[in-house]
């Protein structure tokens, strides 16, 4: 069973790694966006903080905003599915919902990586961005991808349009990008929005990309597993929805 459910798994992957690169538009945005906003405005964020504070601070801002945003390439993966009338179809294979899921994730988790690694390493070459603790950091950044995968898919289940799921990313990634305090750091904002800032996943991130700068494994370690309790949370909803009373795939 476990080998025939890994076949499945990797058809799957393929599938939706060809689609996507089909399709690479949104894909190289969401690679050339983050590199330019990171470029124009870390000169702002060196002026306000120095110079290696305001280097990673605009490192972070742009990772974990951008990255938010990347969340529709994981939904879109779902939405477009439902929309092109394919659904069906894979309802009627044996694919478990897990297996769906995992499947449309993996290659967005090969995207998300990447950009992200693209952002890091501009930032150490061009901007002297230091990195003394990778491991740490790499940790975080899988910590964090994992979470938006599984937030991307449950918007995707969840909406019922392009137009819907556009906002979701939209105003949804911007919203938690500047409540987690990666736009702007928590100190300069009202008081309010620092009481309320754990509650976004980007404070987390935010908070653990930090952490993994300075060396300090314990805010990772709790960062991480905060991250991945969401990603837990997330996944189990998106999975909850795709099945019915049978355990099986329903209409959506």
């Amino acid at each position: 069973m476990a080998r025939a459910s890994a076949t499945r798994l990797s058809v799957l992957v393929r599938h939706n790694a060809l689609l996507m690169f089909r399709e690479p538009g949104p894909l190289l945005s969401r690679l050339v966006l983050p590199l330019v906003f990171l470029t124009l405005l870390r000169p702002l964020y060196v002026a306000a903080q120095g110079r290696t504070e305001g280097t990673e601070q605009a490192v972070v801002s742009t990772l974990v905003t951008f990255s938010l945003l990347a969340l529709s390439i994981s939904g879109s993966a779902i939405l477009t599915e439902r929309l092109g009338r394919t659904w069906d179809r894979l309802r009627a294979t044996p694919l478990h919902p897990a297996e769906i899921l995992a499947g449309k994730s993996l290659p967005v988790l090969a995207a998300l990586l990447t950009q992200q690694l693209l952002i890091i390493i501009t930032g150490i070459h061009l901007f002297a961005l230091s990195v003394p603790h990778p491991f740490l950091l790499l940790a975080v950044l899988l910590a964090w991808s994992c979470t938006l995968l599984a937030l991307g898919a449950l918007l995707g289940v969840l909406a019922r349009t392009m137009g819907e799921l556009s906002a979701a990313f939209d105003i949804g990634g911007m919203l938690l990008s500047s409540l987690g305090g990666a736009l702007v750091p928590l100190s300069a904002l009202p008081g309010w929005v620092a009481s309320i800032a754990p509650v976004s996943p980007g404070y987390w991130a935010a908070q653990g990309l930090r952490a993994a700068f300075s060396g300090d494994p314990t805010t990772v370690l709790t960062t991480c597993a905060v991250l991945l309790a969401m990603a837990t949370t997330f996944a189990a909803l998106a999975s909850v929805r795709l099945r019915g009373r049978s355990g099986r795939m329903v209409a959506l």
